[in-house]
């Protein structure tokens, strides 16, 4: 029987296809999830993974044999199934593993209006009524009537939203390298940037869910490398890339050097508080300093969260926040369903740097103060033990103060660093930010001698 401890995570199904998640499960999933809803009616969409297409087909079998009609988008990114379910009112879910490697699979699930389905949201509860089904050996009792699947392409509309919300109207013309990774950026890109004035160079464009070229994962430097060259070599005036279902973008300035996912919410933040002066932003507590003053520079009330997309979409729909952000390159926005759509933020900064005359290194200059470490990972046998002796070690130092909103934050004037527990590994994640170089290097070596120091 499959293990559901190892297949539902916090936020959504993730597993290794057919080993853990196969198309018998995904039609239960589907049954769960229309009773876990109540809906009568689902959006299903899929990436372009080999196993995409026959789980969606699976999952909306099972929401049928329940009694919910199940329109089915077909290829998408998953902020383009988020649009569908914001646009047409139902919950949704979408088959992707993001940037996981090949043989991966999953499920994003929303209600209706794209709000989250987490475990403390109903994913618990989906999870119980499979399990109880499997522990059973039979399958749910058929729904009193039968659904029906059809059919709808959503990505016309879809990219019409988008340009909808952002005025693309002066871009002056941009040389443009997007790197999609075989992901579904490879879908999405040609229609939402057609009719820009833009000189598109695409990269691996062609949907391939084996990800021939590199991992779809441009948190990872190495897989932006080729981006990186590529952006020098055309000469371009920025570069895109996208993970495999295309929710996330990284940027790339006109010198090659990727752009903070922190510099970047603070010039999405600065333009949203534009046209709508005064909203709360939501940012997560990883992000750099420089997104709460720029935020306040301009006018808005920061609100600072939990790092997860739950956290921040519950913040955004507590405080009617115009947009958030995380270190992570995912970007939320009120006009969005509260949804993260990285599609919008890139046009954001095309908006930007298209309506005026200067380098992208020099637009984001002022948004990016700080020095950061990036996340390290380190293996440790007692996550709890380790991050109290760290407390320890800056106890009664001058000028030190602690929270604990998510993990182990420790700042001063000069400095900070978050020390937060993996959910799912042995691991401390440690994040450093100073004034200076020099200053992030001596505070990033020390706590990472604190914390591997086994003795």
């Amino acid at each position: 029987m499959a293990d559901l401890s190892q297949l539902v995570k916090a936020y959504d199904v993730r597993g290794l296809y057919p080993d853990q998640l196969d198309d018998r499960l995904a039609e239960l999933f589907g049954a769960a999830f229309v009773d876990v809803t109540g809906a009568d009616a689902i959006v299903v969409g899929h990436d372009m993974r080999p196993s995409s297409p026959g789980l969606a087909a699976s999952f909306a079998k099972g929401a049928c044999a329940r009694g919910a009609d199940a329109t089915i988008i077909g290829l998408c990114s998953t902020d383009q199934l988020y649009y569908a379910s914001g646009h047409l009112d139902l919950p949704g879910a979408m088959f992707t593993a993001s940037h996981n490697p090949a043989r991966y699979n999953g499920i994003k699930m929303c209600r209706a209006g794209a709000a989250p389905v987490g475990q403390d949201t109903g994913l618990a509860e989906i999870r119980t009524l499979v399990e109880g089904w499997l522990d059973e050996g039979a399958p749910p009792a058929p729904g009193v009537r039968q659904g029906t699947i059809t059919r709808q392409d959503t990505l016309t509309d879809y990219a019409a939203h988008l340009l909808s919300l952002v005025d693309v109207s002066a871009i002056r013309p941009l040389k443009v390298v997007v790197d999609a990774g075989n992901g579904m950026g490879g879908h999405t890109v040609p229609t939402v940037f057609e009719g820009l004035p833009l000189d598109l160079v695409p990269m691996y464009f062609e949907l391939d869910g084996t990800f021939p070229n590199h991992e779809a994962n441009p948190l990872d430097p190495k897989n932006i490398v080729d981006l990186q060259a590529r952006v020098i070599e055309e000469e371009a005036d920025l570069g895109l890339a996208f993970d495999g279902d295309a929710d996330r973008c990284f940027v790339v300035d006109e010198r090659g050097i990727g752009v903070s996912p922190s510099a970047i919410t603070a010039l999405v933040a600065a333009r949203e508080l534009a046209r709508h002066p005064g909203s709360t932003v939501i940012h997560n507590l990883i992000t750099s300093w420089s997104v709460p003053e720029v935020v306040r520079e301009h006018g808005g009330a920061p609100v600072r969260t939990r790092v997860g997309h739950s956290f921040i979409k519950q913040e955004m729909a507590r405080t009617g926040a115009v947009f958030g952000g995380e270190h992570s390159a995912h970007y939320y926005f009120r006009d969005f369903w509260n949804a993260d759509t990285g599609m919008l933020a890139a046009l954001h900064v095309l908006a930007a740097l298209g309506g005026q005359d200067g380098p992208l290194s020099e637009l984001v200059a002022s948004y990016d103060r700080y020095r950061a470490s990036g996340e390290i990972n380190s293996t440790v046998d007692d996550q709890t033990a380790r991050t109290a002796a760290v407390r320890v070690a800056y106890e009664g130092r001058e000028d030190v103060t602690f929270d604990e909103l998510d993990g182990l934050t420790v700042t001063t004037p000069d400095w900070w660093f978050n020390l937060r527990p993996s959910n799912t590994e042995p691991l401390l994640r440690l994040n450093v930010e100073a004034r200076d170089e020099e200053t992030m290097a001596r505070v990033r070596d020390e706590a990472l001698s604190l914390i591997r120091d086994a003795t």
